[in-house]
């Protein structure tokens, strides 16, 4: 028998042999696994140095162990140490795990021995070294793990010493205790390796989001926030190229504290986000998501918490999020489209919901709303205006705001505020379509929505409402005719369920011509012009134009739609500007405008008169005259100081005419009142002040002539209040006109007519004739010649003065002309409409009197007309000077030749009229010398030079 020591020795030389071949056969597999990852950075940068400085810190540590045995393991050996042998220490917080734990042989750095077991150690048979074919698959198996960065069941993955150096600085940003906060030293370490090596960010990024989630399930909050201020750092540190890298798993970190059901996190989440929406980023992303995130802040928005503070919170923090999505998503077409139907419908009404609070204070819900809101419509293109306003639409009808009207209103104003302005004509189209759809709806929710539409129109400043201007007010004028059948009928349905009253609707058409108003003021002037023609042509006439309301509204519907187009003109009317009237009032929207005049509807008059008196004042001087009065001064309004332009006096002898002759005929109307009389003085008070000169004032002052006698002689069975009223608008208007320009005996000869009034008949004068008790004698209305204005005096006044030469046209009376349109009035006789009165003048036979007149020749008038016979060749030469002219001389040359062409015809013309027409007797039995020539007016119309 060998002695014990022999067997002994022999133990120790198998044990040898087999952990030599142990080793040696886990050297050829740590080579094959490095050689399998070559291209991995933990064997190309970590591994040899980790090994290498974990090989030097361990050497002077660990004892030299012996070979163990076949089928013996580490954990069973260090298991069954004596307490003579230590095993290496460990660092501070990590402790060996149990030996269930770890079945797998772990990987042993290069030149660490394993000792050989003491005496009478034994190792148990169930921890035996598995059969060779499973060794070296578990084995490999470890070592992916550590190539990886993963737990592994072996000792690497447990000892500290041996993880990663990223995770080892990760770990080393966290404190002992949570309260302390974030370690900035440490955290300056992990920012600088993560710089220096922007390959591991991804890693880095994960084992942070690894190490969240993880203190996160143990609710270890201090750590979680901690974590999330690190991954903060380092994607504020990291550059653009590279902050892809951890963007991913800081995203996916924010989805889960989102998810949590704690409101501090989902505030600390938000804020993070924030921070991560301001980084601007140089390179696109082309897989981030961000639907989780619209749905959540949307949810966020519309919390409802127990605790008021913190429900304001979760709001603002929702809101503020939602203005992050806006800002990392709207400027990245790569990114998820933030304009589609489904996120604009999560994030508006979440937006909506929060500014209908009261609350103006900094901070509050409403406030971050409104920032946000302008911020989203701002950042809108052409193509998605529609469908960030369609939402705002379906909240506001959802939720029944658009009667109470401030709400809508205050949404709509943020809306044209924020847009870029060549696109707020695409917020007018929307509302102008959801009126259309709401048509069946109450008059109080049509109401707002023209509300809206007159507010928005009023900020749109750029000059249009869109490619169709006239589609605007169609709608609008087709919303007036319903209106108009809903008001009649009591309902506003086809089927007469829902019923509506007069008030409501009332209200409704009072803001559709408003708001038809509003958007005239945002055109310019040619557009004004089409758009009053458009109104025009829209105005049902008896006879002239069609019907405009239902067959149902009958005569009354008419009459309400007239009053209410008219009204809606009138609002057009008011701000209109034009340099010069023959385009203000041109002859298709000017005769048709003055046909109204002969309605019997006293409101339609009034309405007429107005528009006129708006459209031919320029200088606002309607507005200076407050009331009609004998005291008023004239010096107040606002004059002319030049003549007469071109295309004024080209109104005149088109247009002057038919204005008197409708002034007039109104004067006679039975049911006037005390407004269309102050509105006659004002539209006579503009004539005279826009049209100032020698040949208007005349003809104005005949007109009032002849009103005077209107009212005296009582032809028309005009009735006291009427007549009456008549002698004060010739009162107040010869007052004014007497501070205009004429001489001075004119103005004294006015004051002493109405000083004899204020004596004798003050009922002839405004002040006591239009004021709350107007005081009227009893019986017929006698009128002394002293309160009269005498025809011969005023023409003595005006002698010797610039209208020395239009005297004589004042001893004419003036007589109205006859027009087409007198057959619209029902009441008034075409023979006592107009009087032509041709006779022979009786006083005028004495010779002495009359002028000497040559006898009329087709010579004389052939000389007068053409002075100078030219020849042939004379005027072939002319014709081509004209030619020539025409082609290369300019436009204001040319137009300045014609009018002075046309001047001198008019003027020949004149002569040879006056030699021919003879002028009619005179009611008052004076002499006259010539009468006002009926070519004065047609024929400018008829001839063509």
């Amino acid at each position: 028998m060998q002695s014990e020591a022999e067997l002994k020795a022999e133990r120790r030389i198998d044990y040898r042999s087999e952990l030599q071949g142990s080793r040696c056969y886990i050297s050829s597999c740590w080579r094959e696994a490095a050689a399998a990852g070559g291209g991995e950075e933990q064997e190309e940068r970590s591994s040899a140095a980790e090994q290498q400085e974990f090989s030097s810190e361990m050497a002077g540590t660990l004892p030299s162990f012996p070979s163990l045995p076949r089928g013996v393991t580490v954990p069973a050996l260090l298991g069954s140490l004596p307490r003579a042998v230590n095993p290496p220490s460990l660092p501070r917080g990590l402790t060996m795990p149990s030996l269930p734990t770890l079945p797998s042989f772990p990987s042993i750095p290069r030149g660490i021995t394993i000792p050989s077991l003491p005496r009478g150690v034994t190792l148990p048979r169930m921890v035996s070294m598995p059969t060779v074919p499973e060794a070296p698959r578990r084995l490999l198996q470890d070592c992916c793990s550590v190539f990886d960065h993963q737990t592994s069941g072996g000792v690497c993955g447990c000892c500290w010493a041996l993880r990663p150096r990223y995770k080892r600085l990760v770990d080393n940003i966290f404190p002992e205790d949570p309260e302390d906060g974030l370690v900035k030293a440490n955290m300056e370490k992990l920012t600088f390796f993560a710089l220096s090596a922007p390959e591991k960010l991804d890693r880095i990024a994960a084992y942070l989001s690894e190490r969240l989630t993880r203190e996160l399930n143990r609710h270890r909050y201090g750590y979680v926030c901690i974590a999330l201020e690190a991954m903060e750092q380092l994607l504020l540190a990291c550059h653009c190229q590279s902050i892809n890298l951890l963007v991913e798993s800081f995203l996916s970190t924010l989805r889960l504290l989102l998810e949590a059901d704690k409101p501090h996190l989902h505030i600390l989440a938000t804020n993070s986000f924030v921070k991560f929406a301001n980084i601007e980023e140089d390179t696109p992303s082309y897989h981030r998501s961000y639907d989780f995130f619209v749905s959540r802040f949307s949810e966020m928005c519309h919390s409802d918490h127990e605790d008021p503070d913190m429900k304001i919170k979760i709001r603002v923090s929702g809101i503020r999020g939602l203005q992050g999505v806006v800002r990392k998503t709207v400027d990245d077409e790569l990114q998820v489209n933030i304009w589609e139907p489904h996120h604009m419908e999560q994030m508006v009404p979440a937006l909506l919901v929060n500014l209908e609070t009261s609350s103006s204070s900094s901070g509050s819900p409403a406030e971050q709303t409104e920032v946000c809101f302008r911020e989203l419509l701002g950042r809108a293109a052409y193509g998605h205006i529609n469908n960030a306003i369609k939402p705002v639409l379906m909240h506001l009808d959802r939720h029944s705001l658009w009667e109470g009207r401030g709400f809508a209103v205050r949404c709509f104003q943020i809306i044209m505020f924020s847009i870029q302005s060549q696109h707020s004509h695409l917020v007018i189209q929307q509302l102008l379509g959801h009126l259309d759809a709401n048509s069946r709806s109450p008059a109080s929710v049509r109401a707002g929505i023209v509300e809206v539409l007159s507010e928005a129109a009023a900020i749109e400043v750029t000059g249009s409402v869109g490619p169709t201007v006239l589609e605007v007010f169609n709608t609008l004028l087709r919303q007036l005719r319903q209106s108009v059948d809903y008001q009649l009928t009591g309902y506003y349905d086809n089927a007469g369920k829902h019923k509506t009253t007069s008030v409501h609707e009332k209200t409704l058409q009072d803001a559709v011509i408003r708001t038809i108003g509003s958007f005239a003021n945002t055109l310019p002037v040619y557009q004004r012009s089409e758009v009053m023609l458009f109104i025009m042509g829209r105005i049902p006439v008896p006879g002239i134009y069609p019907a405009l309301g239902s067959p149902n509204a009958g005569f009354e519907g008419s009459r309400m739609i007239q009053v209410m187009l008219l009204k809606s003109l009138l609002q057009v009317s008011e701000r209109y500007e034009s340099s010069n009237l023959l385009t203000a009032l041109p002859s298709s929207f000017l005769e048709p405008l003055l046909s109204f005049t002969l309605m019997e509807d006293p409101e339609i008059r009034l309405l007429v008169l107005s528009i006129l008196t708006s459209l031919i004042d320029r200088h606002q001087n309607a507005a200076r005259i407050p009331t009609v009065s004998v005291t008023f001064d004239a010096s107040v309004l606002k004059q002319k100081e030049d003549r007469c332009s071109r295309q004024d006096n080209l109104f005149i002898r088109k247009h002057a005419q038919r204005l008197y002759r409708h002034i007039y005929l109104a004067c006679k109307e039975e049911n006037n009142g005390s407004n269309h009389y102050k509105a006659l003085f004002s539209l006579m008070a503009v004539l005279s002040v826009e049209l100032l000169n020698e040949e208007v004032l005349v003809d104005l002052i005949r007109l009032t002539l002849a009103l005077q006698e209107l009212g005296a002689s009582n032809q028309e069975n005009l009735s006291f209040y009427n007549r009456c009223s008549l002698h004060a608008v010739c009162a107040a208007f010869f007052h004014l006109l007497s501070q205009l320009g004429p001489p001075p005996p004119l103005h004294q000869h006015v004051t002493q007519v109405i000083e004899s009034r204020w004596k004798e008949a003050p009922h002839l004068l405004p002040e006591s004739l239009w004021c709350d008790q107007p005081r009227l004698p009893k019986g017929d209305l006698k009128v002394d010649k002293a309160s009269l204005f005498v025809q011969s005096k005023i023409c003595e006044a005006l002698t010797g003065s610039s209208y020395s030469a239009q005297c004589e046209r004042i001893n004419t009376p003036y007589t109205p002309q006859l027009m087409d349109e007198d057959r619209l009035s029902r009441k008034i006789s075409i023979a006592d409409t107009i009087s032509l009165q041709i006779a022979i003048d009786h006083e005028s036979s004495s010779e002495a009197q009359k002028p000497q007149t040559e006898q009329i020749t087709f010579e004389t008038l052939k000389n007068t007309i053409d002075d100078q016979g030219l020849v042939e060749e004379e005027d072939r030469r002319r014709r081509m000077q004209v030619v020539e002219r025409f082609q290369t001389a300019p436009f204001e040359e040319i137009a300045a030749l014609c009018g002075s062409r046309t001047s001198l015809l008019q003027s020949k013309l004149d002569q040879v009229f006056d030699l021919i027409v003879r002028p009619p007797p005179s009611p008052s039995g004076q002499t006259s010398r010539r009468s006002t020539p009926i070519y004065e007016m047609k024929f400018p119309d008829l001839c063509v030079y």
